[in-house]
């Protein structure tokens, strides 16, 4: 299934005409793109039943919460799905975000939780063997080109600055992302393009689950 051109041209207008006016007057176009996105975010869904054990899927709202921004446009240029896996021993998290000039699949761990992002910089420290195949196999480079996520400047607290995995340890987001042109959005594969972009996060996200569901002893923590 696709993204059709109608609705990545109401995304488009909305980022020129952010106002409640504009939109009130357009809710009609609104409701009929936000419509099409539920359908195709089903659509995802069971083809990522096949290959997955998933727990729920969200569509995330357009109305952006500015209580605490500085930016006071109401509403967001982009529609966007998160997925989440199911169990404890399944880890990462799934992401499409479509907004004109910035459509990306995505996933990973974008704010691990300090015990989480400890244990990872651990499994690092102790051996980053198996994390350097993943993220140097062809295939995910081929999608992802790198792993991504922001970091500390020099070394985290414990850790030697000179250690040969500093480039991961320092790390504190583990995340991979996929680009896409507003082209194959509007695609009739677009759907099946995701879905496989979503596999090929498998390898990255099943390591991931292995380090976090056990200790440094690879005894299960669960």
């Amino acid at each position: 299934m696709a993204i059709s051109k109608s609705t990545i041209d109401f995304l488009k207008a909305i980022r020129e005409n952010n106002n409640k006016p504009w939109f009130e007057a357009n809710k009609d176009t609104y409701l009929t793109a936000k419509d099409e996105f539920k359908i195709f975010a089903e659509d995802l869904r069971s083809l990522m039943d096949k290959h997955d054990l998933l727990e729920k899927h969200k569509i995330f709202r357009i109305y952006r919460d500015v209580r605490f921004s500085k930016d006071k446009t109401p509403y967001k240029s982009n529609m966007s799905i998160g997925f989440t896996r199911a169990t404890k021993a399944l880890r990462g998290g799934y992401y499409l975000h479509v907004e004109p000039g910035n459509i990306f699949a995505g996933g990973g761990f974008w704010a691990p939780e300090t015990k989480d992002l400890k244990r990872i910089r651990d499994e690092f420290a102790t051996s980053d063997k198996e994390i350097r195949e993943i993220i140097n196999n062809q295939d995910f480079i081929k999608h992802f080109g790198t792993l991504q996520g922001e970091g500390v400047k020099t070394a985290p607290r414990g850790f030697d600055k000179n250690h040969p995995a500093i480039d991961l340890i320092r790390k504190k987001q583990f995340v991979v992302m996929k680009p896409f042109s507003e082209q194959e959005v509007m695609s009739e594969n677009f759907a099946r393009e995701v879905d496989i972009t979503f596999q090929a996060m498998r390898p990255f996200f099943d390591y991931m689950s292995d380090v976090l569901t056990t200790n440094i002893n690879g005894e299960s923590i669960l």
